[in-house]
């Protein structure tokens, strides 16, 4: 009767693997200093702080995301001088996060206005409007209002 039960146990966990689907849902981001990364974040980008939990003296669990965003950034404060190290530079100097906007006008100009750098302008592409940012750690950030796939009998 065991084995019956552990069979069924493990045809039932197959079955829900199988059926689930995948998304990102946190990146991490190695900051500073917390506060100073939920202010920039959240006043200078305009993201929401979905959670700021105390897990220890020093470490929390904090995390901020774009409005309507399913995916979020977890703000991870450097804990030894390996991490701190790559603080503004995790991806080798490439651009390391992709921020798709609805309205790209919209959003640069705002960014603009709170003191968000640009260093490379807005220019057309052929996925979409792209420019590229940099945060208060120098991490690069493309702004990006996708291009949109033609209607159905659109003759674009």
């Amino acid at each position: 009767m065991a084995v019956t039960i552990a069979a069924a146990t493990c045809a039932w966990s197959f079955a829900i693997i199988a059926c689930m689907t995948q998304q990102l849902s946190r990146i991490a981001i190695v900051v500073r200093d917390y506060d100073e990364a939920i202010a920039f974040y959240t006043e200078k980008l305009g993201f929401e702080l979905i959670e700021d939990t105390r897990l220890g003296d020093v470490k929390r669990w904090v995390v901020v995301s774009p409005p309507g965003s399913e995916c979020a950034l977890l703000l991870a404060q450097a804990a030894s001088d390996e991490q701190a190290a790559c603080i503004g530079n995790q991806t080798g100097g490439r651009v390391f996060l992709f921020l798709f906007t609805d309205d790209f006008e919209r959003d640069y100009n705002r960014y603009r206005s709170n003191g968000i750098e640009f260093i490379v302008e807005p220019h057309k592409e052929e996925y979409g409007q792209v420019a590229v940012f940099i945060d208060l750690y120098g991490n690069k950030w493309d702004l990006i209002e996708p291009t949109q796939p033609p209607e159905p009998g659109d003759a674009r």
